[in-house]
């Protein structure tokens, strides 16, 4: 996968991660990019290990399942570190 798709990855899967989880997350679409940018990486990297399922193609449903799992982890490991509650305002 190319450096410009995974970073359409990384974008698409934070926004995705960001609406699946409740509450309100801080930051605009590039917080949403590194996010999701972080997640891929991570989701990948747990993919490869765990399930021998690493990032390879972009239409394929286990990447992208992949990215938005770890963008997930991600965020739930930010809102631990911030503080937040995820409570809606």
């Amino acid at each position: 996968m190319g450096f410009l798709a995974f970073l359409l990855l990384g974008l698409l899967a934070g926004a995705i991660a960001k609406a699946i989880l409740p509450g309100k997350q801080a930051g605009g679409w590039i917080a949403t990019l590194v996010v999701g940018v972080i997640g891929a990486l991570l989701g990948g990297w747990l993919g490869s290990i765990l399930l021998d399922a690493p990032l390879e193609d972009f239409f394929s449903l286990r990447t992208w399942l992949l990215a938005i799992g770890g963008s997930i982890i991600v965020l739930l490991i930010y809102g631990a570190l911030t503080g937040r509650k995820g409570a809606r305002a």
